[in-house]
């Protein structure tokens, strides 16, 4: 899995998990548990991940929600 979006905005992740639910693309949130260590100060972002073979396609809705600046750098593929 690649690192897709890491925000501590839930109203931002909320908004990702639709339109990548919605496209059929299979992600995960993690470190959504933190926030019990961490005492819900939100000190510790969450993260989008999503599979490797999808991760173009996501990468290209995120943009057409006007969210690219939220994006993770692309991992290289060299």
């Amino acid at each position: 899995m690649e690192e897709l979006i890491r925000t501590n905005d839930p109203v931002l992740i909320s908004f990702l998990e639709s339109i990548l639910e919605e496209a059929g693309i299979k992600h995960f949130v993690a470190d959504g548990n933190m926030s019990i260590m961490e005492g819900s100060l939100a000190m510790i972002p969450r993260r989008i991940l999503v599979d490797s073979d999808q991760i173009h396609k996501a990468r290209g809705l995120v943009r057409d929600a006007g969210l690219e600046h939220e994006l993770r750098p692309a991992r290289d593929q060299g």
